[in-house]
């Protein structure tokens, strides 16, 4: 098939290329339970979904339970 003068341009990313790696073992159960999670949503992107996931609950609890305080929880008890 030839390609008719029509031409796809990169566009560049606006997100900076991940070069840290960061490795997971995880049990045949537990790897058996995500792929059907993805497959059920019909999620494609698996590294995309895990990273998003994970960030998100990080981010949740440091807004749920790190929340900056006026006073030491210690100085609020009294």
């Amino acid at each position: 098939m030839v390609n008719q003068g029509k031409t796809r341009k990169k566009v560049p990313s606006s997100v900076p290329p991940r070069k840290q790696r960061m490795v997971c073992l995880m049990s045949e159960e537990e790897v058996q339970i995500v792929d059907r999670y993805l497959e059920k949503y019909q999620i494609k992107n698996k590294a995309r979904w895990l990273r998003e996931t994970v960030l998100s609950y990080i981010h949740q609890q440091l807004l749920d339970e790190d929340y900056p305080t006026l006073f030491k929880e210690h100085d609020m008890r009294r």
